[in-house]
């Protein structure tokens, strides 16, 4: 699928939490098309491209979501930021990635994200929920502290409505509150590698898809062989941005 280039209205800005805002846009269903996992890139000016993962699953509406983290040290954040508050319209491209969702397979999966990262995880769930909804899913969502997880009652929500999805919470910093309670909902405090280091996964059976940073990604990906992972059953974009030297 080529990447296209479009407009798209602007239809909502909504604030997810202090640090992370959500946008719904929508253009032509056609132009939209999009694989589970893949990102968009929008354009702030002409030589300016910024990546997002798209939050939702192709629905076939021209509908996009996306989740963005505000930086306001950093200047194209700032600018996106603004851009969002006064533009109807902006200009995308899409699709972009490797890292999507294998239809053709049936092998449980393991999803791996820390922040915004969720995103992408977002977007593979809802369409497994839709299109596989006997498949097993493994959510894993890392944050520093619990106020981060700022859709952690949709994580829940799929936990306890979906007998083959289970949510695992991991926190840095100590939880705030109680998660919602669940049988397929737990808490892990600690840095997400050093969790899956100690947590009874067999990772050798699952499909596993992991966003977050070049260190995180490398770092859980290093857990995982050492479990047993097979490196081929393993995708993530960071792959192609940021492969390790040979």
């Amino acid at each position: 699928m080529s990447a296209r280039t479009l407009t798209c209205q602007v239809t909502e800005v909504e604030n997810l939490n202090s640090d992370v805002f959500g946008v719904t846009l929508v253009g032509r269903a056609e132009a939209m098309q999009h694989e589970p996992g893949q990102y968009l890139e929008l354009k702030l000016d002409d030589t300016t491209w910024v990546p997002f993962s798209i939050a939702s699953f192709d629905r076939g509406d021209g509908l996009v979501e996306l989740h963005i983290q505000h930086w306001p040290e950093r200047d194209n954040s700032a600018r996106l930021r603004e851009l969002l508050q006064v533009a109807s319209q902006l200009t995308l491209r899409l699709p972009g990635g490797e890292c999507m969702l294998d239809r053709q397979s049936e092998r449980p999966l393991m999803l791996i994200a820390a922040g915004t990262g969720f995103s992408q995880m977002k977007a593979i769930t809802e369409a497994v929920l839709h299109e596989q909804p006997e498949r097993e899913i493994s959510l894993w969502w890392a944050a520093r502290e619990h106020r981060d997880l700022y859709l952690e009652q949709l994580a829940s929500h799929w936990a306890q409505t979906h007998a083959n999805v289970s949510f695992h919470a991991v926190t840095e910093l100590p939880l705030e509150e109680p998660l919602a309670v669940g049988e397929r909902i737990s808490h892990h405090q600690g840095r997400i590698d050093h969790v899956l280091k100690a947590a009874e996964i067999t990772p050798d059976t699952h499909d596993v898809y992991i966003s977050g940073s070049p260190g995180m990604v490398y770092a859980c990906v290093d857990v995982l062989e050492d479990k047993g992972a097979k490196l081929e059953r393993v995708f993530s974009d960071v792959f192609a941005y940021a492969p390790r030297a040979n």
